[in-house]
């Protein structure tokens, strides 16, 4: 059963939705418009596909139409007309069912198993690991330890990376060095609640299955998302303190202390999180048509 906004309701909904991200989006637009980068802050940005935009743009959710004069969503993609109202059939969806299953799949497998706090952070070392200066990805930011240091940090225990998408950009000498080696074929297999990585990830789950999605998750997902690359970079070996950027040196014991703390607790919200993403996709691929086989 369709809920239909009444068109004061839903505008409403949006404008706290723009108010809510434009504080977000606002250092990155003003940076693209001067050329500078932020190796922390862009990331989200760059490295997820989703736009300032996109971001920015309200959406009700699968099961919902927005009544009165909505003719701006007709212009978004996955919108109609309907004697209801504009809304986002489910069954526009349906083409995508199987990265939809797929998708719950490896959040439910994630979601299962017990988190991992042993890897230190220390992906971030490994992509540069061995590597010429002119090699590095934020060359622009000077490295606060020398290259012997990096490598000893490396060297001193085995690597545990668990996320393909962080394992990926592993220098070639250091690919060799981590206790797996994830594919994106094994991504189910290995993913697990204590990964930072997952965690950021929880925002493009929610994102790529837009406008079925409720923007507020998507938003929730963001957030989580910032605080985590923030601590991302911290462990990291580069020096971002003109950023205000204070490093996590899990070169300590103390540092790795710190950084397993923050883990842990990262590991709780992102599962909460996860719930909340799990649930909502899952009752998308419920609401789906059945699938025929000819």
């Amino acid at each position: 059963m369709t809920e239909v906004l009444a068109e004061d309701v839903w505008r409403a909904r949006a404008e706290m939705q723009r108010a809510r991200v434009t504080p977000l989006i606002q250092p990155r637009l003003a940076r693209r418009a001067e050329g500078t980068k932020h190796p922390v802050e862009d990331f989200l940005f760059e490295y997820y596909s989703n736009t300032p935009g996109k971001l920015q743009t309200w959406h009700p959710g699968a099961g919902v139409a927005l009544g009165g004069h909505a003719e701006e969503y007709l212009a978004l993609k996955g919108y109609v007309r309907n004697s209801e109202g504009v809304t986002a059939p489910i069954e526009s969806l349906t083409p995508r069912r199987e990265s939809l299953a797929n998708t719950v799949d490896l959040l439910e497998r994630t979601q299962s198993r017990t988190p991992e706090f042993s890897c230190f952070g220390r992906h971030e070392w490994a992509m540069v690991y061995q590597l010429d200066p002119d090699e590095i990805r934020h060359s622009a930011w000077p490295l606060r330890l020398t290259m012997d240091e990096i490598s000893d940090v490396i060297t001193s225990s085995p690597l545990k990376c668990t996320h393909f998408d962080a394992f990926r950009f592993y220098t070639n000498a250091a690919k060799p060095l981590n206790v797996l080696q994830p594919t994106r074929a094994t991504q189910a297999d290995l993913e697990q609640p204590g990964c930072l990585h997952a965690g950021m990830d929880l925002y493009k789950w929610g994102f790529m299955f837009s406008p079925w999605v409720p923007s507020e998750l998507v938003v929730d997902c963001f957030m989580l998302a910032r605080e985590i690359r923030e601590v991302d970079m911290r462990v990291a070996p580069y020096d971002l303190s003109a950023l205000g950027v204070e490093p996590i040196r899990i070169e300590t014991a103390e540092g790795r202390a710190e950084f397993a703390g923050l883990q842990r607790s990262f590991s709780d919200r992102q599962q909460a999180m996860r719930v909340r993403v799990t649930k909502t996709l899952r009752h998308l691929l419920a609401a789906m048509p059945p699938a025929y086989v000819s």
